[in-house]
């Protein structure tokens, strides 16, 4: 019944097959003009896979359910071809739960076999996968987990692909995990694998793997509405200056790295219709609270928190693109705490100094600074307060991400020659 359904396929092969003639100039000697124009077409043949791959995975979605459906009501000796694709879509819900668990659960059934490659192609495909769930498969630092991230990267044709457009592809088939082990594990993986692809872009993988987090950040600076003072062009080169085993990158190459993003942001896989993207990885912790109020009367208010790079902002709404406030972690420490009038409560507070640097907007929308000396919130339950504690104290800590990017920036600056790939 639903063998129809991925006609994007034949799609994927017009858009493959018209782009061909094209590709065979590559290796010839073109004019400045024909230089632009093939670039111009190899990027909109990579924005159209892209579109492809992005409906391909919304139909597989609607096929998982669907299958889920039609299996659902018959009894276990009916009809096996059934059973497979109910077997398969528990497999699908477990791992969306419990990636783990869910790949066990399709290797004891015969669904996938116990090797990298078999479940590398699986979490490439997606269908009906948590894009979320993939990426913290793939971060796991397990000798298996790290052989399927491999072969995981390796089902990416990055070929021809400028920089930015790789990284489109790349982080549309997962979502980027929150710790920053992970996140430097699968870009490493990613670097060497486009300049595998790419040999005469980069001298070294470092000045790849540095490149591409600047476009990360670049991305979140120019489209993150928190970000006031967004960078020009000229900051954005000035911030790579080096980075090429000591030397620079050509400008014409970061201005259209730039243009490109300027004009179009990252599309970010979203897993549910309430998650705020406010950097370039998962926020720590997001979630409802109770707030109480700082004024005279202590009355309590519910609010969307996001906990995210070492500041905790508040919403009124999910869907607010401006938050109600800002706390800065900062000099703050976090305590569980008992109040008569709510459960599940802590606080933040000031390790001396009076007052909490805080920020909000008042009722006619103007930014006032905070006159807090404590901020008390109530969870649902006990579990989620202790979830936030930790979450909040993980925060204030020293995040060891920072420290792994500007060591392999200073690798990338270093003179010696390094091998690529």
């Amino acid at each position: 019944m639903w063998q129809d359904l991925d006609g994007s396929s034949a799609v994927t092969a017009a858009v493959t097959s018209s782009t061909h003639q094209v590709d065979q100039f590559a290796g010839t000697e073109l004019t400045p003009e024909q230089q632009k124009l093939l670039i111009d077409i190899r990027r909109k043949k990579s924005e159209l896979l892209l579109e492809i791959q992005q409906l391909k995975d919304e139909l597989g979605e609607v096929v998982a359910e669907m299958e889920a459906m039609e299996g659902g009501g018959l009894a276990a000796d009916e009809s096996k071809p059934s059973n497979k694709a109910k077997q398969t879509s528990i497999g699908r819900k477990k791992f969306n739960m419990d990636p783990k668990k869910g790949i066990e659960y399709l290797i004891e059934h015969g669904l996938l076999t116990a090797s990298p490659d078999d479940v590398a192609q699986f979490l490439y495909k997606g269908e009906g996968l948590n894009k979320t769930a993939i990426g913290d498969y793939l971060g796991e630092r397990h000798d298996f987990n790290e052989r399927v991230l491999r072969a995981f990267v390796e089902l990416h044709d990055f070929t021809d692909l400028i920089l930015v457009q790789a990284l489109r592809q790349f982080l549309w088939s997962f979502r980027l995990p929150g710790e920053a082990q992970k996140i430097d594990r699968m870009m490493e993986c990613f670097a060497q694998r486009y300049c595998q692809l790419n040999t005469n872009i980069f001298t070294n993988t470092d000045t790849c793997y540095v490149l591409s987090f600047a476009i990360i950040m670049l991305n979140t600076s120019l489209h993150n509405p928190s970000v006031k003072d967004k960078p020009s062009v000229e900051q954005f080169i000035n911030m790579n200056r080096g980075i090429n085993n000591g030397g620079d990158l050509p400008r014409e190459l970061l201005v259209s790295l730039y243009e490109s993003i300027k004009t179009e942001p990252f599309k970010i896989p979203e897993d549910d219709g309430n998650d705020l993207m406010h950097t370039f990885f998962n926020p720590d912790k997001e979630g409802w609270l109770w707030k109480q109020a700082g004024g005279r009367y202590k009355s309590w208010k519910r609010r969307w928190f996001i906990l995210n790079d070492n500041c905790l902002y508040y919403f009124e709404y999910t869907t607010d693109k401006e938050p109600r406030g800002i706390i800065p972690l900062e000099n703050i420490q976090v305590r569980e705490v008992q109040d008569r009038n709510k459960p599940h409560c802590f606080e933040l507070y000031a390790a001396g100094t009076e007052f909490i640097k805080a920020c909000k907007t008042d009722s006619e929308g103007k930014v006032v600074e905070g006159k807090h000396t404590v901020y008390r919130m109530s969870a649902a339950t006990n579990e989620e307060k202790d979830e936030w504690i930790k979450c909040v104290r993980q925060s204030i800590s020293h995040n060891p991400f920072y420290d792994m990017l500007a060591a392999r920036k200073k690798k990338a600056q270093k003179t010696n020659v390094h091998s690529k790939g």
